[in-house]
């Protein structure tokens, strides 16, 4: 097996913390790559080093690929990208070139759609709302009328988007006694009981689920998909789950109504991306509020990194890659 050449293009603190972890000795192993040095802006690289490049492997922080930066890359055939979306770096230019683009975007879905899984199970049993009586008050409520119309019996989730987090979470979701529904505009009826979920617009959807779980791309037409309009159609208890972009919910809505406590949130993302410090969302007691956790974090960047990394040895033995990423994917994922 041949060992292409490749160069590391990623931000100097992610650079940092995978050598640490030795999480690119594999690479080293399959690929002509010098693992202590990385590319975080074209114009000042090695030209030699770029000249000779046959493969760049991105993570968080690759310096944008426009045309002049593939001018000093003549030999580039592939970016392997160890993390999720490649919208921040790929650009037209990469296409145009006939450069072939892989991401390891779904094995940065596993812990999104693992956290998800949590949280929806979580939302059915209260357990934030528990957790907080039980604390303000030392003694255990009566558990029939406290917990009654609690639990995860039957209770009806509403998935948002069959993206790759999406449908995921839909599969961790089949061993379960939940009724499932699901909106994504690019999937017929018989798609959505495929993933064994029932196909729903997205205000029926909306209306009729207990918890609510976005997974949609963040795109023109979907900004603010949860409006003031769609956020009042959740009915009263519901839960909305928000691990997929900031901008798709309308922040001063939805805070209208948690501060009410009509509904439950958990929010791993939000817009702006860290909320005012006077932002009531930090102390309501029906929200979960995390700083956008739900990704790949610690020892999962290792996860990335091994796909990304099978992904080179795949090229290098003369294989197609199994996660490529096609251009008109970017109009329609996150």
């Amino acid at each position: 097996m041949r060992r292409p050449h490749t160069v590391l293009a990623m931000g100097a603190g992610i650079h940092s913390r995978l050598r640490a972890d030795n999480a690119l000795d594999r690479l080293a192993s399959v690929a002509r790559v010098d693992t202590t040095t990385t590319v975080t802006d074209f114009t000042t690289a090695d030209p030699r080093q770029l000249a000779r490049t046959e493969i760049l492997f991105t993570h968080w922080g690759a310096p944008l690929l426009t045309e002049d930066a593939l001018h000093r890359m003549p030999r580039l055939r592939a970016v392997v990208h160890a993390a999720g979306s490649v919208k921040h770096h790929i650009t037209d230019a990469v296409w145009r070139h006939g450069i072939t683009v892989s991401s390891a975007a779904t094995a940065n879905a596993v812990p999104v759609a693992e956290f998800t899984l949590a949280a929806i199970l979580f939302a059915g049993k209260r357990v934030l709302d528990a957790s907080r009586t039980y604390a303000a008050t030392r003694t255990r409520p009566d558990l029939l009328p406290y917990y009654d119309g609690y639990g995860n019996y039957h209770r009806t989730v509403g998935i948002v988007g069959a993206s790759r987090i999406g449908r995921r979470v839909l599969d961790l979701l089949r061993p379960f006694d939940l009724d499932v529904l699901l909106h994504d505009p690019y999937l017929v009826p018989e798609e959505a009981h495929a993933l064994g979920a029932a196909q729903a617009g997205l205000d029926e959807l909306v209306r009729r689920s207990d918890v609510v779980s976005v997974h949609a791309p963040q795109l023109p037409e979907t900004h603010h998909m949860f409006d003031a309009r769609r956020i009042a159609l959740l009915k009263d208890g519901a839960t909305l789950i928000n691990t997929a972009r900031g901008r798709l919910v309308d922040t001063d809505a939805l805070t209208a109504h948690l501060v009410t406590g009509r509904i439950h949130a958990v929010l791993d993302v939000t817009e702006p991306e860290v909320l005012p410090a006077d932002s009531p969302l930090y102390s309501l007691p029906n929200v979960l509020l995390t700083p956008h956790i739900a990704g790949s974090l610690g020892n999962e960047l290792g996860r990335m990194t091994d796909w990304a990394v099978e992904e080179v040895a795949r090229y290098a033995r003369g294989l197609p890659f199994v996660h490529e990423v096609a251009p008109d994917e970017l109009t329609r994922s996150a």
